[in-house]
C-alpha cells in the first residue's frame, strides 16, 4: 500500500446538508509515461529548441492526442510521409520505429533526421537482424508476434527484406502457420502486447516447433509488463477500472483487456477525463484508475478533479514496483562532453 495518493487527493470536507457520495479510488502504480515515451517527447522538444520550429515528425510521436497537441503548440508538425517534409526541415521518427526504407530515403534527400525509436523496440530490430543473419546459410525465418497495421510491427518487419518474416497475431494463427523449414525458425514480439496472450502464443509455437529460437530476453517491455501487473493487483477489488489512453494505443488497449480478465467487473478506455460518462459510475463503490504508457499523469489528475465534483474520494495507490529507467537522447542532441 502507498498512502501518497491519499495526500495528493484528499477527501473533501462534507457538510450535513450537502454530503457527496463516497467513492473509493485505487490508483495502479506504475502507470502513465514510460522511459521510451519520455525520451521520444524530449527528442521532439530538444530538436525544436536546437533547430527552431517547425520540426516535422513522421507519424504521431506516441499514441496520445494530448501529447501530440501539446507538441504541435510548441512547433511540431506531424506527417505520415517523408514526402511532406520540406528539404530544409529536420524530421523526427516516432517512438514506434520505422522501416529501414525511411531513414534511407531521408539520407537520399539529405534531410537532418533524429530517431526517437524506443531503445527497447530497437533491441527487437537487432534481434530480427541477428536471426536473419544477412540471409545466409544460418538465417532463420522469423515469426513476428504482433498486431497487423501497428506502426511498431510495420517498422520491425521493415527491418528485413519482404518475406523474411511472417506475422502471427493470435493463437489460431500460431496453430496454422506453416513455415517452409520448421527446423530454422525464430520468433520476436511487439513490445506492447498482453503478457498472458503472448505467453500462450509462444507456448503454442514452441510445442509445434521445438527448435524455434526466441529472444535472449523477453521482448515485451518492462513498462508494459509493470502496468499490466499493477492493474492485476487492483482489478478484483474494482467495480470499474478506467484506463486513460488513446484508442490507437496498443498498451492502453491491453490494459483494459487485462483488467477485465483479472477480475474487474467492467473496464473502460477513455482518452481524457471529459470522455467519462457519469452513468458508467452508477453502482460503482470502488473505482480503479490507470494510464497507458503514452498517457501523461496530468490526465489522471484531471480525472480525479472531475470526480471530486460528484464524490467524496478516498484514494489509495497500489504500487507493484518502482521504475528508474532513463534513456539517453540521440547523439546529435546530447550535450558535448568536456
Amino acid at each position: 500500500m502507498d498512502n501518497s495518493a491519499a495526500l495528493r487527493y484528499p477527501t473533501p470536507a462534507m457538510s450535513a446538508t450537502s454530503a457527496l457520495p463516497p467513492l473509493r479510488v485505487l490508483l495502479a502504480g506504475p502507470r502513465g509515461f514510460c522511459a521510451g515515451v519520455d525520451r521520444a517527447i524530449r527528442v521532439v522538444q530538444e530538436t525544436i529548441r536546437r533547430f527552431g520550429a517547425p520540426v516535422y515528425v513522421r507519424h504521431e510521436i506516441v499514441h496520445n492526442r494530448t501529447v501530440v497537441e501539446q507538441l504541435e503548440s510548441e512547433g511540431a508538425v506531424f506527417v505520415e510521409d517523408l514526402a511532406d517534409v520540406p528539404e530544409d526541415a529536420p524530421v523526427v521518427f516516432s517512438a514506434h520505429g520505422v522501416p529501414k526504407s525511411v531513414p534511407a530515403e531521408a539520407t537520399r534527400r539529405k534531410l537532418t533526421y533524429l530517431d526517437a525509436t524506443c531503445p527497447l523496440v530497437s533491441k527487437v530490430h537487432r534481434e530480427a537482424e541477428r536471426h536473419f543473419a544477412g540471409g545466409g546459410p544460418d538465417a532463420r525465418h522469423i515469426l513476428m508476434i504482433g498486431h497487423a497495421g501497428h506502426p511498431e510491427v510495420e517498422g520491425t518487419m521493415g527491418q528485413l527484406p519482404l518475406g523474411a518474416m511472417t506475422l502471427v497475431q493470435d493463437v489460431d494463427e500460431a496453430r496454422a502457420v506453416a513455415p517452409s523449414d520448421p527446423a530454422r525458425l525464430a520468433f520476436i514480439t511487439q513490445t506492447t502486447l498482453s503478457v498472458d496472450d503472448t505467453a500462450e502464443i509462444v507456448d503454442t509455437l514452441r510445442a509445434r516447433f521445438p527448435l524455434i529460437e526466441g529472444p535472449k530476453r523477453e521482448d515485451i517491455c518492462y513498462a508494459t509488463t509493470n502496468r499490466q501487473a499493477a492493474v492485476k493487483a487492483i482489478a478484483e477489488e474494482c467495480d470499474l477500472v478506467v484506463v486513460i489512453g488513446s484508442a490507437n494505443s496498443s498498451n492502453s488497449q491491453r490494459l483494459r483487456e487485462v483488467a477485465e480478465r483479472a477480475g474487474a467487473k467492467r473496464a473502460l478506455l477513455i482518452p481524457t477525463a471529459d470522455a467519462l460518462d457519469w452513468p458508467a459510475l452508477d453502482g460503482v463503490a470502488t473505482l480503479g484508475i490507470t494510464a497507458g504508457a503514452s498517457a501523461p499523469e496530468s490526465l489522471v489528475d484531471a480525472l480525479i478533479e472531475r470526480l471530486r465534483g460528484r464524490f467524496a474520494i478516498s484514494a489509495e495507490e497500489r504500487v507493484v514496483t518502482r521504475e528508474d529507467v532513463v534513456f539517453k537522447l540521440p547523439a546529435l542532441l546530447s550535450p558535448p562532453t568536456a
